[in-house]
């Protein structure tokens, strides 16, 4: 059976593996997609056949940008639990660390987790110099994250079609702000 060659970095956390999504992480995205109220600040309820195409455009963005999202897996148990990093389409609002995770991996730090090594691999190896998270204004968890992150209220904004239906907030920081709180960490 051909195995595809791997094409980013694989990262770890003290409890977290991120690794470029493959097919075999399909049915963990279908599932989290299937979820409404997982789902509901991420693109909404999503059959298989656009989860499969959101996988394969993450993967896409892997070859052709050389970054996107992470799949993201328990260390302890190997289970898939989300997907986060960064992401910059076109038409983005800018250059983008986020998150979605499986409603079962909620309430554990993980999105924090895994984030902050995404935005430390965004500003080491993609050279950005500043970070964004798009957020649903009724989505208090994720803003809850950003905090946790260092992130602020930036600005509302507007994501391209076919997610240009509301307005979001945007938080972010500047590389320098992020360095800044980890030296006094």
């Amino acid at each position: 059976m051909y195995t595809p060659p791997t094409l980013g970095p694989t990262l770890e956390t003290p409890r977290l593996i991120l690794k470029p999504p493959t097919l075999q992480d399909l049915d963990g995205f279908v599932a989290m997609m299937a979820d409404e109220e997982t789902a509901r600040y991420i693109g909404g309820l999503q059959p298989r056949s656009n989860v499969w195409r959101a996988v394969c455009t993450m993967a896409g963005s892997w070859a052709l940008q050389g970054f996107s999202m992470f799949s993201m897996f328990e260390k302890s148990t190997g289970k898939w639990v989300g997907r986060l990093g960064p992401w910059m389409p076109a038409d983005w609002p800018g250059p983008e660390v986020g998150w979605g995770l499986s409603r079962d991996a909620w309430g554990k730090g993980y999105a924090t987790e895994g984030a902050a090594a995404t935005i430390d691999w965004a500003f080491e190896h993609l050279g950005w110099t500043e970070v964004i998270h798009s957020i649903s204004p009724p989505n208090e968890p994720s803003k809850q994250v950003a905090r946790r992150l260092g992130s602020r209220f930036l600005r509302m904004g507007m994501l391209p079609a076919p997610y240009n239906d509301h307005e979001v907030e945007i938080w972010g920081q500047s590389r320098e702000e992020w360095r800044t709180r980890k030296r006094q960490a």
